[in-house]
């Protein structure tokens, strides 16, 4: 046998092994967990049909029983600790006001003299023909992005406000 061969061999029955972690053998089985005979047969049932639920299905699972059994989120501590006590429910709640990272870009008027400048930007921006940024940037007020993070907004709307445009972050 050559040395090619001897040295080839070992390497392709280790790559045709198929390694099968433990979790993967009860994810895909079908059979239920051990329970205890304690276990109430209603909770039962339900628990069996629950683990049998995607993430995605567990998820809204959650949620719609959250909403329908009106049960606030809990959010706990940095550290991971377990959360204070919590207050007396006559308390108001306070809600706090959250910051919003996401935005769309909105071309409203630009300025006649740096007509020729914004179709340019717009342009590269959106990847556009040269005639497409045109009637892009003469049919303002138009949103220019979707869905942007508040880093770059920021960049674009000054990017194009220095040009003479007016940009609105909705």
């Amino acid at each position: 046998m050559s040395l090619l061969r001897q040295v080839a061999r070992p390497a392709l029955r280790i790559s045709t092994r198929r390694i099968v972690p433990a979790m993967a053998v009860r994810y895909n089985s079908s059979a239920a967990a051990p329970t205890t005979s304690s276990v109430d047969p209603k909770i039962s049932v339900i628990v069996d049909q629950i683990s049998k639920l995607t993430l995605l299905e567990t998820s809204a699972l959650v949620t719609e029983l959250k909403e329908r059994l009106n049960i606030p989120d809990i959010s706990l501590p940095a550290g991971g600790a377990a959360a204070a006590p919590a207050a007396p429910v006559e308390e108001e709640v306070k809600e706090v006001v959250e910051e919003k990272t996401i935005f769309s870009v909105k071309l409203e008027s630009f300025d006649a003299k740096s007509k020729p400048k914004i179709i340019k930007e717009v342009k590269g921006l959106l990847s556009l023909s040269l005639v497409e940024a045109k009637k892009f940037v003469e049919s303002a007020p138009k949103i220019l992005k979707e869905n942007v993070a508040k880093e770059d907004a920021d960049k674009i709307k000054a990017t194009l406000e220095g040009l003479g445009a007016k940009v609105s972050l909705e």
